[in-house]
């Protein structure tokens, strides 16, 4: 397949994470030629998303540090006098200090199947994707690995299940899906459509199942674990753009629920909205009259610049002293509305993230949040799908040795393979990590720390158990940073009935698991063996069922003369970054498609259809019923579809 491959495009993509994936969809949507290539087998780098055993396969793959030493040097012969080479990495080298706990009986999965998993292949003998998940430590043999990978990440997957309500609001509609339930309006709380979806569930929200590890190998596929962890602004740039370039038909989003906060040692809901102000039992009736106030001020402080011009050298929190707020008001504020440092953010800054806040509050929902059903790994490949359906060429497993660079000129001309191909372009883009060291020996890195749990109950327990959660975390000491902790429900098909997930993300002051275990121990139960001799306080708190904790490099926000001898057309995209918003990804990605193509437009709408004129090859195919559309994820059962309430993201056409 690769040996067929043009050898002309007009831009070549190397790296399948979100930035590279917008780019080659606008690319593609403008006419260009785009090949994007991957040496993973999964796409979405390190914005992907896994099944268990999926994720168990990458653990092991990030622990070995072994290179690939039987590349072939044929390609050597390729490069002209005139020209030079820019060799890229074959391993990844972004994630560190990969650490996986189990806290069950890892002995009782031992003979467990994955259930759905692909059969064996006879010929290989060798264990499967379940055999990854009794044992971590185990080896594995790469296919088995891939099959896994597959299976949790196959190419540009979408869900199509029939609307059954629809709520529009301005430019935009949201399909709110929920078997048997009547039209429900714009001002109805995701909360009330979480009530109605667990109901069912209320005896074992009491009384929780135990969960065993075997269950978990056995219900891998039920997992889409994400490397990052995100939540996308109803408002934000990533929903734009969707909306505009109509790419958010190929995915599905739930909203978040609630906002938590954590505070002398509880967790509790902050009130948002107004109606969750004037209903909180938590806030007596002067702070909810000074948080009503301080929060309007908020929204238009840009008009009173007198309230705040004294303040602009001084932290967010040392204005919010000056508001006449009480401490627990501060708190919610600084922590779980602005989500903001306690010491780093200015007042300007603290001003803008608190409006932002608001200004996302009611258009999908009573919080400011989505989270794409899946998970996070699903956005990549929606900008996947888009740029394969205008054109682009798709080549997973596929690494480049080398970039190939005129001396004279001092631009890439051309990559080279890994079967030894040449491939010429115009432009270039490639993702941080395939980047070689001595490309990258004055970048200095940042480090986000991560951890993934498995869970067996909410951290606040409500009459619903489906409920998507975002809880701040304060650092206990000052100048360490908070931790933002993300819960999520079976109901966003990233977990097992029964079982929740947790992501916690902050920037990294020492290992992930140094970082963020004194959180997870302040949230959650980890010693199984001695629950009898706990308090009873220590046994309400969730269980853990299994975790890992690891290091992601933050290549965001590195200027691009930091990179040595970068070629003019050669663009870097970077990976992940610590924020919770995605407007770091779309905002590089418009800027390094406007500095290739200054005149285009940037993800357009997609043309109407009664518009197209088809050629007389492309008209004989489709009778002939030929397709190359890219497979849609398998429909969910009458069961899932009821439960998980999720919301569609379109544009509202106008008449």
């Amino acid at each position: 397949m690769a040996d067929n491959l043009p050898a002309e495009f007009d831009v070549v993509v190397v790296g399948t994470g979100l930035p590279e994936s917008i780019i080659a969809a606008a690319c593609a949507r403008s006419g260009q030629r785009v090949l994007h290539v991957d040496s993973r087998n999964y796409y979405g780098g390190n914005w992907a998303s896994f099944s268990f055993s999926g994720l168990l396969s990458w653990i092991k793959e990030n622990q070995e540090k072994s290179e690939n030493s039987d590349e072939c040097e044929d390609w050597k012969k390729l490069i002209l006098e005139n020209e030079e080479v820019i060799s890229l990495n074959k391993k990844d080298k972004t994630i560190e200090h990969v650490e996986a706990f189990c806290f069950g009986d890892q002995d009782s999965a031992k003979d467990v199947e994955e259930a759905g998993a692909l059969p064996k292949l006879p010929v290989f003998g060798a264990s499967g994707a379940e055999g990854v998940a009794q044992d971590p430590n185990k080896e594995c043999p790469p296919l088995d690995s891939a099959v896994a990978r597959a299976e949790s990440c196959e190419p540009e997957k979408a869900a199509s299940v029939d609307t059954a309500s629809t709520v529009e609001e301005n430019d935009t509609e949201v399909n709110c899906e929920n078997e048997g339930s009547p039209s429900v309006s714009s001002s109805e709380s995701a909360l009330d459509l979480g009530k109605a979806e667990a109901a069912p569930s209320e005896v074992s929200a009491q009384e929780p199942k135990k969960i065993m590890y075997s269950q978990i190998v056995r219900e891998g596929r039920r997992f889409n674990i994400d490397l990052v962890s995100k939540l996308l602004y109803s408002r934000g740039l990533l929903i734009d753009l969707l909306i505009k370039s109509n790419v958010s038909r190929y995915a599905e989003f739930k909203n978040a629920t609630r906002i938590l906060a954590f505070r002398e040692g509880k967790v509790e809901q902050v009130p948002c909205s107004r109606a969750d102000v004037f209903n909180s039992r938590q806030l007596t009736m002067v702070e909810k009259r000074m948080l009503m106030k301080f929060l309007t001020f908020c929204l238009d402080y840009e008009q009173h610049p007198d309230e705040f011009q004294d303040y602009k050298n001084s932290t967010f929190a040392q204005f919010l002293r000056t508001r006449k707020l009480t401490p627990s008001l501060q708190h919610f504020i600084l922590h779980s509305i602005a989500m903001v440092s306690e010491t780093d953010c200015s007042t300007v800054e603290g001003l803008q993230a608190t409006r932002k806040f608001l200004q996302c509050l009611g258009r999908y929902g009573n919080t400011p949040f989505l989270f794409p059903l899946y998970g996070q790994g699903e956005i990549p490949q929606c900008f996947c799908r888009m740029c394969a359906v205008f054109g682009g060429i798709y080549c997973l497993r596929h690494s480049v040795q080398c970039l190939v660079v005129d001396k004279e000129s001092g631009r890439c001309k051309a990559i080279i393979d890994h079967f030894g191909q040449r491939i010429s372009a115009n432009y270039f883009i490639v993702e941080d990590s395939y980047l070689s060291e001595s490309v990258c020996r004055n970048v200095c890195y940042r480090q986000i720390s991560r951890a993934v749990l498995i869970t067996d109950q909410s951290v606040l327990k409500t009459d619903s158990e489906q409920q998507v959660s975002i809880l701040t975390v304060p650092p206990v000491d000052l100048g360490q940073p908070a931790v933002c902790v993300i819960e999520l429900c079976s109901s966003t098909m990233t977990c097992m009935k029964d079982t929740y997930l947790v992501h916690l993300t902050c920037p990294s002051t020492k290992t992930a698991r140094e970082d963020l275990e004194p959180v997870v121990q302040k949230l959650f139960h980890l010693n199984t063996e001695a629950e009898k001799e706990t308090e009873n306080e220590e046994l309400e708190k969730p269980r853990v069922l299994w975790a890992v904790y690891f290091n992601m490099r933050d290549s965001s926000g590195i200027d691009r003369n930091s990179y040595s001898n970068l070629p003019s057309n050669v663009y870097v995209c970077s990976g992940p970054d610590s924020a919770l918003g995605n407007d770091c990804a779309v905002k590089q990605a418009e800027t390094i498609f406007q500095e290739m193509f200054p005149t285009e437009e940037f993800c357009p709408p997609p043309p109407n259809p009664e518009d197209i004129i088809y050629d007389e090859d492309e008209l004989a195919s489709e009778e002939s019923g030929l397709s190359n559309s890219p497979e849609t994820k398998p429909e969910p059962s009458s069961e899932e579809s009821s439960s998980r309430g999720s919301t569609a993201v379109n544009e509202h056409s106008e008449e």
